[in-house]
């Protein structure tokens, strides 16, 4: 795909140790350092509250890494030291946010942008339509049910849950006939599910209740007795919330058992840290299990419930490539592969054979094949054309038959459909559309809104653009620019990106986002390499020792941002999330002179302790392994926390966590917050949401109190002047 560029070397992360180790003058209680940008009217002195700091070093591969922080490592939930740290910290961060004066424009702006209908993409059960909704700024999605009269009933209103709205329900299927639903609860953002059962025809919550489940699917077994679902064995002291996670294995619970009764469908024992998860074909006959060291490469098995005494058939064993199970015409199995075809390609294979032989039926096209969906008789296949998504039709032995016409530039997603079914359903969004349900009639060709959603806000007024720059490498990269109509010469940019695990960002709504745009400013999404734009080989290239690209890639974003004068040379924020969290504290250590303002957000940041917390074992496969040198000196290089620059001119920060996310623990922001702190760096703040997770299941109300923070803050120090 694109040559790797050099990284930067070992001696420049070693030479910010110095911070750690408390050479530099550290900013206390009591302490001061002056406001470093002219967006500031008042150069405030900013005292930040006391961190204490321990003695820890640790020598790995002859390297001296200093670790004071570890401490902050605690729980705050459990751990009095922490919590009474992290209180401190948040009414720090509380005080300085509640001053803005653009927080309660964005406020509004964000209840406008979030006052819509959205509609998830409905199942078809029997004669019923399964679907979530969700009513402008209700804090939780509701399960709405439709029969084929149109008569719609609510089943599950987490509302009535919790006073604050942090319980929801995540996954959730209905059984073939439609007469139940199992859905999972999240209790206040966690990872954790809890499986219930709802009886359709009396509204009644069964007795049946699964627990520990995690990362998982719900399959119903085809004549509705019962599930199967993922999760790991009974609790362990302190297994949520610190330690890895062992055993994962699929299970079947028979409808109206207990728990302690039902089956081990599928587990690895000898690969105790996989991930295993199954899905049922249509049919219901066959059943389909991943197994994944990694989250990209998975191998498959095949269990054919007709034949429940035989074992798992193997198909793909010791993975390299990536491969997914479109569904099944009789025996014939269609899977999409990247086996030989870096863009994936779609193949076949009998089931009623005794040897597995792969057969070609859709060849890599010219464009990235990111989902396939069997509809009626025909495959629906989604490209992604320069990372905007093209929806292509192919009849099921494979040959071309026309594409759908999209509503515009912007991504499809969640696609809905069965063979001998000429109905399917599809979501597509763009920054000037918010997600919309479209049906689709595959024999007429038919295409219309299902729900048309309505919006508080002038989406009309957007308009979204395509740029390509170059990177450090010369490597040409995307990025999809949104900006009012009409702008002329720079304004101030968000910009934003992930670049992991194959995860693209095509152009879709974003009710955070758009109030930036609206007024006035931009918004660049880049997609960086290490996401899967154009397939396996960009996302190899920003993955493991690679990952440099990823970063390369941001900067090389903002620098043509000011260079093409889009954005002032003062006037670009950076934001991201999870994996692009650790991309923005990564981006601001090495080129702090781009940036106004950097919000990362739940990132990674502790690049050398990533896997001893919760499931992030399952990174190593994406970052490398910092017990494995070559991937410790790389790891080191760029890790956010390791890294900070005391006395640098570093733009304004703002780091947003929870303190219930058991997914990138809230301590990797924590002694991120702290090493910048303790540099002599201003204004650098920890915004801690309490009763909150990663972000799935966060109630609406929450995720409005944040972004207006976020958007305050940076339209404060890119000197965005609000409408």
């Amino acid at each position: 795909m694109v040559p790797m560029i050099s990284r930067r070397r070992l001696g420049k992360a070693i030479c910010v140790f110095a911070v750690l180790a408390g050479t530099q003058r550290i900013s206390v209680a009591g302490g001061s350092m002056a406001k470093e940008s002219s967006h500031d009217p008042d150069a405030l002195q900013i005292a930040y509250p006391k961190t204490k700091r321990g003695p820890v070093v640790e020598t790995q591969f002859g390297v001296s890494v200093p670790d004071p922080y570890r401490w902050l490592e605690g729980d705050p939930r459990t751990d009095k030291d922490a919590a009474a740290w992290t209180d401190a910290q948040q009414s720090f961060a509380t005080k300085y946010l509640s001053n803005l004066p653009g927080r309660d424009v964005f406020r509004r702006s964000l209840a406008s942008t979030f006052e819509y209908v959205r509609v998830g993409i409905p199942q078809k059960s029997g004669d019923r339509y399964f679907f979530t909704r969700k009513v402008g700024r209700q804090n939780q999605p509701l399960l709405v049910m439709r029969d084929d009269a149109g008569q719609e009933r609510v089943l599950i209103d987490p509302a009535t849950w919790s006073k604050d709205g942090t319980i929801a329900f995540e996954e959730w299927r209905a059984s073939r006939d439609g007469a139940r639903v199992a859905y999972a609860v999240q209790d206040g953002g966690s990872d954790w599910r809890t499986i219930r059962v709802l009886d359709v025809a009396t509204g009644k919550v069964t007795s049946d209740v699964v627990q520990w489940a995690r990362f998982t699917q719900i399959a119903w077994a085809n004549d509705g007795s019962g599930f199967y679902y993922s999760g790991y064995p009974g609790p362990r002291p302190g297994v949520a919330d610190a330690a890895g996670l062992i055993n994962h294995a699929v299970y079947f619970h028979r409808i109206g058992t207990p728990q302690a009764d039902d089956t081990l469908f599928f587990a690895t024992p000898s690969k105790p840290g996989r991930l295993n998860s199954a899905g049922l074909t249509a049919d219901g006959r066959y059943a389909i299990i991943y197994s994944t060291d990694d989250l990209v490469h998975a191998d498959v098995s095949v269990v054919d419930l007709k034949q429940r005494d035989h074992p798992p058939r193997v198909l793909i064993q010791n993975a390299t490539d990536r491969w997914s199970v479109i569904g099944n015409v009789g025996t014939k199995l269609l899977l999409m592969a990247t086996k030989g075809a870096e863009r994936s390609k779609i193949v076949s294979v009998d089931l009623a054979a005794s040897k597995s032989i792969f057969i070609d039926l859709v060849p890599e096209q010219d464009s990235h094949l990111t989902g396939a969906y069997i509809a009626g008789d025909r495959i629906l296949a989604i490209y992604f054309v320069d990372a905007k998504s093209e929806m292509r039709r192919f009849r099921l032995d494979g040959s071309p038959d026309g594409v759908v016409d999209l509503p515009g530039t912007g991504m499809v997603r969640a696609v809905f459909g069965e063979l001998e079914n000429r109905e399917a359903f599809f979501v597509y969004a763009s920054f000037n559309q918010p997600d919309t349900v479209y049906r689709y009639d595959v024999e007429t060709g038919q295409l219309g809104a299902w729900v048309e959603p309505e919006i508080g806000a002038d989406l009309t007024s957007i308009t979204v653009e395509q740029r390509f720059f170059r990177s450090k490498d010369g490597t040409r990269v995307p990025m999809f620019i949104a900006r009012r109509k009409g702008t002329v010469g720079p304004v101030p940019t968000l910009l934003t990106g992930y670049g992991a695990f194959g995860s693209s960002m095509p152009p879709g709504y974003s009710a955070m986002l758009t109030p930036w745009i609206l007024h006035g400013g931009a918004v660049a999404i880049v997609n960086t390499r290490g996401g899967g734009e154009y397939g396996a080989a960009w996302h190899e290239a920003g993955r493991g020792l690679k990952k440099q690209n990823s970063f390369d890639d941001m900067i090389g974003a903002a620098e043509y941002l000011r260079a093409s004068k889009m954005a002032p040379p003062d006037g670009v924020a950076i934001y991201g999330d999870s994996a692009g969290g650790l991309m923005v504290g990564a981006v601001v250590n090495q080129r702090p002179d781009l940036f106004a303002a950097a919000l990362p957000s739940v990132g990674v940041m502790d690049m050398l302790r990533f896997d001893k917390f919760t499931g992030g074992a399952l990174w190593v496969g994406e970052y490398g392994n910092p017990a494995r040198e070559a991937d410790f000196r790389n790891l080191l290089s760029y890790s956010p926390y390791h890294n900070v620059r005391a006395r640098k001119p570093y733009p304004a920060i703002l780091v947003t966590t929870a303190d219930a996310d058991d997914r990138v623990v809230p301590a990797h922001s924590f002694k991120y917050i702290a090493a910048l702190q303790a540099a002599d760096l201003g204004p650098r703040l920890l915004r801690v949401d309490t009763g909150a997770g990663h972000g799935a299941g966060k109630p609406t109300a929450k995720v409005i109190e944040e972004a207006a923070d976020m958007l305050a803050f940076a339209a404060h120090w890119t000197g965005l002047k609000l409408r």
